[in-house]
């Protein structure tokens, strides 16, 4: 009883003690007050809300996508499942803090040779056993609850994780629809001039019948009609392509989004764009949440290494019923034996494995730091390239509209003139591959800025609530960071 006092004394003032190893404070990382791209008019500062984003282009069809997207990719399965695998390691960090009881229990009949000269009473015999095992590992300096803390915090970082997979799968999705209603536009427009070219090769043709145009006329003409028509395959190819990206995206089969798909036109915003201030990305990107909660965890694996300096202390009982022979009396007090009392183990010395063990792990914490601070950096920059993209792609698709009017203009002038012989064709076929070439880069240009759009509230953290989760963690008490 005395023995069974002091390791209940012991187990209840040993825990009191605060865990070794520094306490996490989140770093106070400097972000710009402002974007260093001029916001235009159509972007507003006010805090957005991006967590539905391509509900603002207002297409159907994109909707749909992103939620088969949501439903069925692969990769957000597997992010999701990450996160049962981390809930299932804090739930063993969790149990190391409880005491274990185990049982086992054996019934035996042993018979002994009778060669010997001394034979037991009892030949066969029959052997009954069974006990009870507990114990329970005292947290004396914190080093289980360190685990512990690690874990949850591991668990957070994944939860981060999946929320940036869906960052990136629904701005993935929406940008390669994008990409297809550009191809399909880009290929109407080779169209069109496919139309418009075989009527040059027609006139020419005329021309030539009437005695009024050379035969190269006709062979410059058909030139330019075999090279456009060249160009279709090409965007076949790539529209086959991006139409089976995006089945994988959904976790479809190539083929399964034909019916979905169809004809369609780019995607464009119907109104302003919210993007914030920079000091919005701590809390809206995923992977820069995910990142502090992994140096987080990795703060507390620096106590769960200092933890090993010192010496563990256990409760430790069993307790049992063995019996040879007479099994009746297996239930019987004479049939009881037990053992109980306090023990301990102190790696006193491994050549400095443990205090290596220790720095290895305030690297690692001080690596983790880095890329927090590096995370943010990325994230600014990404919304700064989106930024210049989104304005000098516009300013781009605002000259190329004043290049196709006057192209048709010039077209149809040329066309009029060569008609009445005042030029020659090389003329027209100069004209017509300008029309071409801008009315093409008009609609990639129209795509980009869909795309550009995507890209920044991708850069913005878009796909997820921009508030903190329920099952987020308290945030952690401060505390100085480990330094060199």
């Amino acid at each position: 009883m005395r023995m069974l006092a002091a390791g209940l004394t012991v187990s209840l003032v040993l825990p009191a003690c605060a865990p070794v190893g520094p306490d996490y404070a989140t770093p106070d990382i400097p972000v710009p007050d402002y974007w260093n791209t001029a916001v235009r008019s159509d972007l507003e500062s006010s805090n957005p809300d991006i967590s539905n984003w391509w509900r603002r282009f207002h297409d159907p069809t994109l909707n749909k996508l992103i939620a088969l997207a949501a439903a069925s990719n692969r990769e957000l399965a597997i992010a999701a499942e990450r996160i049962e695998e981390a809930r299932a390691r804090a739930g063993v960090a969790r149990g190391g803090l409880a005491p274990f009881v185990s049982t086992q229990g054996s019934l035996t009949e042993n018979r002994a040779t009778e060669s010997q000269p001394f034979q037991p009473l009892d030949n066969p015999s029959e052997i009954a056993d069974a006990t009870i095992d507990a114990g329970w590992e005292i947290d004396f300096v914190g080093g289980l609850r360190r685990a512990v803390q690690a874990a949850r915090r591991n668990l957070a970082a994944t939860r981060e994780f999946h929320r940036d997979a869906m960052v990136v799968i629904y701005a993935e999705v929406a940008s390669t629809y994008i990409e297809y209603r550009t191809l399909q536009e880009r290929l109407a427009v080779t169209e069109e001039n496919i139309k418009r070219q075989r009527e040059s090769v027609q006139l020419t043709s005329d021309r030539k019948n009437a005695g009024l145009a050379p035969e190269i006329d006709v062979s410059q003409a058909r030139e330019n009609l075999a090279s456009s028509e060249a160009v279709i395959p090409q965007i076949r190819t790539r529209l086959a392509a991006a139409k089976n990206r995006l089945a994988l995206l959904v976790g479809r089969y190539p083929g399964a989004l034909d019916p979905l798909l169809g004809k369609g036109t780019i995607p464009t915003l119907d109104r302003s764009a919210a993007i914030g201030l920079p000091v919005d990305l701590l809390r809206a990107r995923p992977d820069i949440r995910a990142a502090e909660r992994e140096l987080a965890a990795q703060t507390a694996r620096i106590g769960l290494a200092t933890a090993e300096l010192y010496p563990k202390f256990s409760l430790l009982g069993t307790f049992g019923l063995q019996t040879i022979g007479a099994t009746e009396d297996f239930l019987s007090a004479p049939s009881r034996t037990y053992a109980f009392g306090p023990a301990f183990r102190w790696r006193i010395f491994e050549g400095g494995r443990l205090r290596e063990n220790v720095r290895l792990e305030e690297s690692r914490a001080r690596q983790a730091l880095l890329n927090y601070q590096n995370a943010v950096l990325e994230a600014v920059a990404d919304v700064e390239t989106a930024l210049a993209a989104l304005a000098y792609e516009r300013r781009r698709l605002a000259h190329l509209k004043d290049a196709v009017t006057f192209a048709r203009k010039t077209v149809d002038l040329i066309r009029d003139n060569y008609k009445n012989g005042l030029v020659n064709f090389q003329n027209v076929l100069d004209a017509e591959r300008t029309i071409f070439s801008n009315q093409d880069q008009a609609a990639v240009s129209r795509g980009l800025i869909a795309r550009n759009h995507v890209a920044l509230y991708r850069a913005l953290g878009g796909g997820t609530s921009m508030k903190a989760p329920r099952n987020a963690l308290p945030p952690d008490k401060p505390s100085p960071p480990p330094a060199r």
